[in-house]
């Protein structure tokens, strides 16, 4: 697993052929908040954010565009995404709720809309990487519960069954309206 916490936009605006300076945005630990997401983080506490205000990606999406992209070996976290899991299949998580349990107690978030990849991935991954992380980008989830997640293993739980097997593949579908 991954964590990453930014208290600004580092891809903002148009591209460039720079990539931003990311010192300090890779933690070991993130203190979530229900209703407000993550501490320190941009996102965190903004009305317009308050579904959404954690993005949650799987790793193997990023091995499989480096794949089909020939890039070599590329870093799942400059995609920027808060929580990076390694064999869940978290494109299926949009729209249910399910719970991360680094070894200090459940986090329960609801999956949301899709996390939309941004132009900048061209810049910061590879070359027709914005294109290719499309219906695997994430998942933007609302924080139900208060909690602590850690660098390092963690349980995922959730009552729509997921395999590990399909973590990297892409999913186009709508996430299907709450009830």
């Amino acid at each position: 697993m991954g964590l990453l916490v930014s208290p600004v936009h580092r891809y903002d605006g148009r591209p460039g052929g720079v990539v931003p300076p990311q010192d300090g945005d890779r933690v070991d630990r993130v203190e979530v908040r229900a209703g407000h997401g993550i501490v320190g983080d941009r996102y965190a506490g903004r009305p317009a954010h308050r579904d959404a205000a954690v993005t949650v990606l799987a790793a193997e999406s990023v091995q499989a565009l480096a794949a089909e992209l020939g890039a070599g070996v590329l870093d799942p976290l400059r995609a920027r995404r808060n929580v990076v899991l390694r064999g869940a299949e978290v494109e299926a998580l949009r729209g249910e709720e399910f719970a991360l349990d680094c070894g200090e107690g459940a986090v329960v978030l609801r999956g949301g809309r899709p996390a939309n990849p941004c132009a900048w991935l061209d810049t910061v991954l590879a070359p027709g990487a914005h294109r290719g992380m499309r219906g695997r980008g994430g998942v933007r989830c609302a924080p139900l519960t208060d909690g602590v997640l850690r660098l390092g293993p963690a349980v995922l739980t959730s009552a729509v069954p997921l395999d590990p097997a399909r973590a990297g593949e892409a999913r186009r579908v709508l996430a299907r309206p709450r009830t």
